[in-house]
């Protein structure tokens, strides 16, 4: 059989999947890495001893024999991650008083229950659909067969999610009275649908979404041992400028250097804005397409402010959200009252003995001011982020006495830094937001009038997240081996 020569275009957790399906299959791969490490958006840094997260809070399928376990299995070793499952996913706090989200159900109803009786049915609606939920199976299969048998597995389910899927977040916190609640649900992306956050707590009830204990670093250093252990390249430092296109086929990549290199397939797993109308120059962009990137809203992208703290903090919460008096100015056009901190107790691996990790994040809109300030005013654009860094130093050493003047490192990432390094579309901190408009069905992976060509990742799966990355490789995956008529499989 003819091997198939395939360049991928990121390596992100989307490029790493489709470069070791299509290596399983028989094809040449070679990945094209814009930066000098793998991972995309799915990273994180070290400064000084720490290390500072930018993308995992849990991983769905991190349970032996749950969903998506053993999907993943096909990228990687999971087997040698351990997972954390606390019982506390996040601590909120407004106005002096205290709501504890658990990830068990039964512990999450009693406290809410607990802090807002005058909110009892609109609770039990709440945590009667994450039961619910629980028992869910995603419907799918790998044969005609298998899926129709999925299909109507799911079946019972469909109503209940056409109902809750039309709501979101905003609507959804409409329904409580309690200010706790409505903090809790009105707190995050008001457009995101409300289903979003029900699954969440459905898998992790399930304990199928632990956190993995050595962050992205560990699970992205572990898809790369994979991918190259089937003979996958990766190529560093290398920057896509335009997808080669000859008789109606991607026929190579042209790099930012000027370098040109052949292929009998070209799959995008990068920035989906930049590949359609950079890369391709808008040729083959099908009014589809167009209608999505004028009408989809997508993730924004954010400021993310990461300390190293010279003490344990161990007694504290992993994941705080405080409602604050006071308001924090992130740029001309982002203010804000609330503070969402993860303080890395849990992970041994992120600091030194007797230290820990703090990440404490805030979205903006604004990454053009971001952008704008490094490129033209750096000693501003310095001063900006230095004053963030004292705010938010403030905050934590008055929320959390065990850190007052312990604040050894500090380090600040703005939308310009997420632009640098990964590319993504005004520096969104994933793709697009999932919202009762978007759904969670996928969008075209391939551009109609153009073949062999592919599109995989976060731009074609609104909600992100790395479930997408595997989901997406594996479905085009299949389709590349249809086309090219030859079997597909996993192992």
């Amino acid at each position: 059989m003819e091997q198939k020569s395939v360049l991928i275009i990121g390596g992100g957790i989307a490029g790493l999947c489709v470069g070791v399906y299509l290596r399983k299959n028989g094809f040449e791969t070679e990945i094209l890495e814009m930066h000098t490490a793998a991972g995309g958006l799915a990273t994180a840094w070290t400064r000084k001893g720490y290390t500072f997260e930018n993308c995992i809070h849990w991983l769905v399928g991190s349970k032996p024999g749950g969903e998506m376990n053993e999907t993943w299995k096909e990228v990687f070793d999971i087997d040698k991650v351990t997972f954390y499952d606390g019982d506390i996913y996040q601590v909120l706090e407004k106005d002096g008083s205290r709501l504890v989200i658990y990830r068990n159900v039964d512990q999450l109803e009693e406290e809410l229950l607990l802090k807002a009786p005058e909110d009892a049915a609109a609770v039990r609606e709440f945590t009667g659909f994450i039961r619910k939920l629980a028992r869910f199976k995603m419907p799918g299969g790998d044969t005609f067969f298998a899926r129709l048998a999925s299909y109507l597995r799911a079946l019972p389910y469909f109503p209940m999610m056409g109902k809750y899927g039309k709501l979101t977040m905003a609507d959804f916190a409409n329904k409580f009275k309690n200010p706790l609640l409505k903090e809790f649900f009105g707190a995050g992306f008001a457009d995101l649908s409300f289903i979003a956050i029900p699954f969440m707590l459905a898998w992790m009830t399930a304990g199928n979404a632990g956190y993995p204990v050595g962050g992205t670093p560990k699970l992205i250093g572990l898809v790369v041992d994979r991918y190259m252990s089937l003979g996958g390249k990766i190529r560093f430092g290398a920057r896509a400028a335009k997808i080669i296109v000859e008789n109606g086929r991607a026929a190579g990549v042209l790099l930012a250097n000027g370098e040109r290199l052949p292929a009998d397939i070209v799959v995008s797993a990068a920035d989906g804005h930049a590949t359609l109308f950079d890369m391709l120059e808008g040729r083959y962009t099908s009014d589809k397409f167009k209608m999505v990137y004028e009408t989809f809203k997508r993730f924004p992208s954010y400021v993310q402010v990461s300390l190293g703290v010279a003490a344990d903090l161990k007694d504290e919460p992993g994941f705080y959200y405080a409602a604050l008096d006071q308001e924090i100015v992130i740029d001309p056009q982002t203010k804000t009252h609330s503070f969402s901190v993860r303080i890395f107790n849990f992970d041994p691996t992120f600091a030194p003995p007797g230290k820990t990790a703090v990440v404490v994040f805030f979205a903006t809109e604004n990454d053009g001011y971001w952008r704008t300030l490094r490129d033209d005013d750096r000693s501003r654009y310095d001063a900006e982020k230095a004053r963030i860094a004292r705010e938010v130093t403030a905050v934590l050493e008055h929320r959390f006495p065990a850190a007052r003047g312990k604040v050894e490192v500090v380090d600040v990432a703005t939308p310009a830094t997420v632009v640098r390094y990964t590319g993504n579309w005004r520096g969104s901190m994933e793709g697009w937001l999932m919202t009762p408009a978007t759904g969670i069905r996928t969008l075209p992976a391939v551009i109609p009038g153009l073949k062999d060509f592919y599109m995989v990742g976060q731009w074609i799966s609104p909600g992100g997240g790395l479930p997408s990355g595997l989901l997406t490789a594996r479905a085009v995956s299949q389709k590349i081996c249809r086309d090219h008529r030859r079997p597909w499989s996993p192992k």
